[in-house]
């Protein structure tokens, strides 16, 4: 192994010396159940793509980081016992908006989150960045209101990464909804003008999302026989982070590597580059954000390998019902009735099309059936979906249009942003329920 594996496995074993009163009892020398060095017996079932194999070094990085917390972000984290939960995330929402230097007394926790967050790494082109955002206002107006379900539901396919979040509590349709609906917040607001900038809002809410990760790991490893970390490893390793971060130039870059391609436009690195610091921003260590389609490709690949695969019906299978049968629109309203339905079976096709490579007896098997409304309603909304993409990528290749249309994207996003509500991105102790049962699933 190269010495980079070294510095990643050594960085790993210092959270327990870091933060022995959250990674004390952890053993960093065992390999976690979740773990697996046999394809077969993964999440990927031993398929992978052609010439994008992944390498002994990626799959040495993804057995590390399948032990890594978020050491910055923990840290801060760990003082819930000493501070008040709102004193902690109002701390941290008034040094994102005004700075460290407006908060008296500043933890010297929270004065290393904010500047871990502020550093700017050596690769970044925040001009990329902007113009990748511009690139997503899109499909973030016009796709992700309709997909963003389906893409939620595809986290909690395995038994080993949605522990934390049946933990949680996460299991109602309430609260279901809540948290679809902060997921769609999250990456909307990030896409806006500005939204990444040191006080944008995407800024704040990347580090609100990197906190309440922080808060799940505190209350999951602090409570007794909440989680067992010879199973499940860490609560949310860094390796559970790049689906949802990297899953849209995933997709891209596998498209791309099937054609026999192996760069990027101009237009999809600036796309790649967003995403890239949007995972930065979240936390995400700089060696698993590769800028080529191969190295996307790979690592993610390398975590599929490597994640035993694993459906438990009182985990996974009460998320995806939870999730698709959650309410999302802010109220009943005919409008909204209609809406929610429409969207409700195109997230489920979507999910099935896109996770589950059409696979409708697997989906099944989960608990997502497809009932002939749901294709009737697919249906409707790609064809929906298709005519504003296409209207607005037209009126984008306008130069004496784009700029117009762009703001019309813009305030269609701001609309979103109030539909969803407001984002709190935390985690609340009270909520949480043993997971006994899913750890005898496990066994």
């Amino acid at each position: 192994m190269t010495p980079q594996i070294d510095q990643v496995r050594a960085r790993v074993a210092a959270q327990k010396t870091a933060l022995p009163g959250l990674y004390g009892e952890v053993d960093f020398d065992r390999v976690p159940e979740r773990f697996t060095e046999n394809p077969a017996e993964s999440v990927a079932g031993g398929g992978r793509a052609p010439g994008v194999a992944p390498t002994a070094d990626d799959l040495a990085l993804v057995r590390a980081y399948t032990l890594m917390g978020d050491r910055t972000a923990d840290a801060y984290a760990a003082l819930m016992p000493t501070h008040k939960f709102g004193q902690l995330i109002g701390m941290l929402t008034a040094a994102c908006d005004h700075g460290i230097e407006a908060v008296p007394n500043a933890p010297p926790e929270l004065k290393a989150f904010i500047a871990d967050m502020e550093r700017i790494p050596d690769w970044l082109d925040m001009d990329l960045v902007r113009e990748g955002a511009r690139a997503d206002l899109n499909s973030t107006a016009n796709l992700a209101p309709y997909a963003i379900r389906g893409a939620f539901v595809a986290t909690f396919m395995n038994k080993y990464s949605a522990l934390p979040m049946a933990l949680t509590g996460t299991l109602g349709h309430e609260t279901a909804a809540k948290r679809v609906n902060e997921t769609a917040t999250f990456f909307a607001t990030t896409v806006l003008p500005g939204a990444l900038e040191r006080h944008g809002p995407g800024f704040k809410a990347a580090a609100m999302v990197r906190l309440m990760h922080s808060m799940v790991r505190f209350n999951a490893l602090r409570r007794a026989g909440a989680w067992d970390t010879g199973v499940y490893g860490v609560p949310i390793p860094q390796v559970d982070q790049m689906p949802a971060g990297l899953i849209p130039i995933f997709l891209m870059s596998y498209r791309l590597m099937a054609k026999g391609k192996t760069t990027f436009t101009r237009k999809q690195r600036a796309q790649v580059e967003l995403a890239r610091y949007r995972c930065f921003l979240l936390g995400l260590p700089e060696d698993l954000l590769s800028d080529t389609p191969e190295g996307i490709v790979r690592i993610m690949n390398a975590r599929s390998q490597t994640l035993r695969r694993g459906f438990d019906d009182e985990t996974c299978g009460t998320l995806v019902r939870a999730t698709l049968a959650a309410y999302l629109p802010p109220d009943q309203s005919l409008g909204n009735r209609i809406h929610n339905g429409l969207e409700r079976g195109f997230a489920k096709l979507f999910f099935v099309r896109q996770f589950l490579a059409g696979d409708a007896r697997k989906a099944a098997a989960m608990g997502v059936k497809i009932t002939a409304g749901d294709r009737a309603a697919f249906a409707a909304v790609a064809l929906l979906v298709v005519t504003r993409v296409m209207a607005y990528r037209l009126a984008l290749a306008i130069p004496g249009v784009k700029n117009l249309a762009e703001a019309a994207l813009v305030r269609r996003i701001r609309r979103l942003l109030t539909r969803y509500g407001h984002a709190e991105f935390t985690s609340n102790a009270e909520q949480y329920r043993p997971a006994v049962g899913s750890m005898k699933a496990a066994a």
